[in-house]
């Protein structure tokens, strides 16, 4: 599966533009500003019905236009064109078409096209709270896994009842042991599915992008991830009784899969405070990579990566490796921004491999 054709209209710095890609890599080049990361937003987009980068689709729409179209048409392995549109007005519901016939849900769509993104504002992972480690694990999972993903929903929901309940009693001076009991029975049997669902993703996942950073490295530091749960020291039934005098006084539910966390690991210390910035650059594309890897065992076809200024922060022999793993057969289509043609050319003018070079300059 490959994206042929992108067409914009109103997107972002995009007035109209219109792109025939390469089946293996293309490359966007220009100064910083001109918008070739709109263009891999855009490609995002397709795969998920949403930006990467801005939750709000109205402030995707081109300043004083009153809506944004993207436009893709794919091909699949045996040649067949598929059609997708991404359709905002403002103060509209989002349309999202295949083959010009609208998704009754957008969920209907996540996963059909996937997609793995590498961007410099993944460094959050390793910066940012336990909240954006969680939501990433739990959006690599739900793509593949829609029970999970309905896990989740129905979690989420016991959890906000039950902190509700929670405050209610502190603003009435009133308790009651039963009422809450309903909640801590529906968060013990989802929470108990999504902590042993996470556990085996990672069982899976973790070799995989172990593989991936000594690969990049070159071997030169060992990295782990360690998986952080309450439920590794018993069951949450068990460990919302203990919590109970702590939850009435936090006003909020201190102990279930809401808390889970991994530890990202440098040669057994914290990477968030030893790694150096090519380092945790490096970590951030193995995750990444991984991911990739873990979609094509899954799906059974090569994922669309998108590269946006993974340069940028690594030595000479990290790029090389990065670029000997995207040129080989075992990746499919990619898109890669740096702001130096020279540097592309450099890179992929000596390989034997597909590849297109669109300057980009803010007027495409």
């Amino acid at each position: 599966m490959y994206l042929h054709k992108l067409t914009l209209h109103n997107f972002k710095n995009y007035e109209a533009a219109e792109f025939v890609f390469s089946k293996k890599i293309n490359c966007f080049v220009g100064n910083n500003g001109v918008g070739k990361t709109n263009l891999l937003d855009a490609i995002h987009y397709l795969s998920f019905c949403k930006s990467y980068f801005n939750p709000s689709d109205a402030q995707n729409i081109r300043h004083e236009t009153d809506f944004f179209a993207i436009h893709g048409n794919y091909f699949r392995q045996n040649d067949t064109v598929e059609q997708l549109q991404c359709i905002q007005k403002r103060n509209h519901r989002k349309k999202f078409l295949f083959n010009k016939k609208e998704y009754d849900r957008l969920a209907d769509h996540i996963g059909q096209y996937p997609l793995v993104m590498i961007s410099p504002s993944d460094r959050d992972l390793i910066n940012d709270g336990s909240e954006l480690r969680r939501r990433y694990i739990d959006s690599v999972i739900s793509q593949f896994d829609k029970l999970y993903l309905d896990d989740l929903i129905n979690y989420n929901k016991a959890l906000n009842q039950r902190n509700a309940l929670l405050k209610s009693f502190a603003e009435r001076r009133y308790f009651d042991q039963e009422s809450l009991e309903i909640w801590d029975e529906q968060l013990e049997a989802l929470g108990t599915t999504i902590f042993n669902r996470r556990t085996s993703f990672l069982v899976e996942f973790i070799p995989l992008f172990q593989y991936y950073f000594r690969f990049i490295s070159g071997g030169k530091e060992q990295v782990d991830m360690i998986y952080q749960s309450q439920l590794h020291g018993g069951s949450i039934g068990d460990l919302m009784k203990q919590a109970i005098a702590r939850d009435r006084a936090a006003l909020y539910s201190t102990v279930g899969t809401h808390k889970d966390d991994l530890e990202f690991l440098l040669d057994g210390y914290p990477l968030k405070r030893y790694g150096s910035q090519g380092q945790q650059k490096s970590y951030v594309i193995a995750i990444k990579l991984a991911q990739f890897e873990y979609t094509l065992k899954v799906n059974g076809f090569k994922p669309i990566l998108l590269l946006d200024d993974i340069f940028d922060k690594l030595d000479d022999h990290r790029v090389q490796q990065v670029i000997r793993l995207v040129s080989e057969n075992s990746f499919g289509q990619v898109f890669i921004t740096d702001t130096q043609e020279e540097n592309i050319r450099k890179i992929f003018d000596p390989l034997e491999i597909e590849h297109e070079i669109f300057r980009i300059n803010g007027e495409n």
